[in-house]
């Protein structure tokens, strides 16, 4: 470990900053993980498109189609290529509390920087509040690295701002996914203020919430690899400039993708989001491959019509 569990907000807030992304799996013909080409992508990645880190084996990696014994490859991949040269962040997402907590030592022994935990699918209970703390006081308890939090509708609810913010308190709680409407995740931000990392996935959003909320971390989706390409890295640009405080010229170069964003609404099935990420990354010249069940595959049709978007976009490969 890079630090101690009371030290782990301050080293997250420190070196959680910037653009992270969530990894896609590419997998063979024989739905075996690709390891040759995600250690491929991740060089890009990195080398290429400078992400900051890396949100690795969540819902974006199929975690959910993988068996214990992958999830916790996939961990090692990461944190191998990552090699100190960016951040690693591990889903240890799972229903049965056993399982998570031994995805999360492993990533705590494989040397991944951070974990995250989504809230769990809690059936008949109407009062979360005293659950929610107690989950994830029993991670906190158990393990030394960073956790991050994950609020999503998957969970069929939504963790409210003021349970979020007494999670916070808790020694090694350094962060939050919190894909929720803005006004929730505004909310929190002004209740925790600098005590964790609070973000959203949503890439439209970010650049309102460096300016106007200060934040210093997307975390995380797929758009800072499907956005950008060795030749075209208008993401970067306009982070770096809202960083800066240049918000007129920020605003410009993140306007000037819109054609990319709607090239990519519209010809995205809405039954097979993971096939069109995979598809949008061999377009680029990344590693796509295949989905598992009970991900979908694209037709060929549908792969023309994502293609003619692309070319349509005007994102320079």
């Amino acid at each position: 470990m890079k630090y101690s569990k009371h030290n782990a907000k301050a080293y997250a807030r420190e070196h959680m900053t910037g653009i992270w992304a969530a990894a896609l799996n590419p997998f063979n013909d024989d739905l075996t993980l690709d390891e040759a080409g995600l250690r491929s992508n991740i060089r890009h990645w990195i080398d290429d498109l400078g992400i900051q880190g890396l949100f690795v084996a969540g819902k974006q990696g199929e975690f959910f189609s993988m068996s214990l014994e992958e999830r916790k490859r996939n961990f090692e991949v990461a944190v191998d290529e990552c090699a100190g040269k960016a951040g690693v962040i591990v889903s240890v997402s799972d229903q049965n509390m056993d399982t998570a907590l031994d995805l999360a030592r492993h990533a705590q022994n494989c040397g991944a920087d951070y974990v995250v935990l989504h809230a769990p699918v809690l059936s008949f209970v109407q009062e979360r509040g005293e659950v929610l703390y107690q989950y994830y006081k029993r991670f906190c308890d158990e393990l030394d690295i960073g956790i991050a939090m994950w609020s999503h509708p998957d969970s069929g609810y939504l963790m409210q701002p003021e349970e979020c913010a007494r999670i916070a308190d808790l020694p090694n709680i350094v962060a939050i996914k919190y894909s929720v409407p803005r006004e929730m995740y505004v909310k929190l931000t002004h209740m925790v203020g600098d005590k964790i990392q609070v973000s959203t996935s949503a890439e439209h959003e970010w650049l309102d919430n460096i300016l106007e909320l200060n934040w210093k971390l997307y975390l995380c989706s797929s758009p800072p690899y499907l956005l950008q390409s060795n030749n075209d890295q208008r993401m970067n640009e306009y982070t770096r400039l809202a960083f800066a405080g240049k918000a007129d010229e920020a605003r410009k170069v993140f306007d000037s993708l819109n054609p990319v964003r709607d090239a990519m609404k519209r010809t995205r099935p809405a039954d097979k989001p993971t096939a069109f990420g995979k598809y949008w990354q061999e377009l680029l010249g990344q590693t796509g491959g295949r989905v598992r069940p009970p991900m979908l595959e694209l037709t060929e049709a549908e792969k023309e019509i994502i293609r003619n978007g692309f070319e349509e976009s005007g994102l320079k490969v």
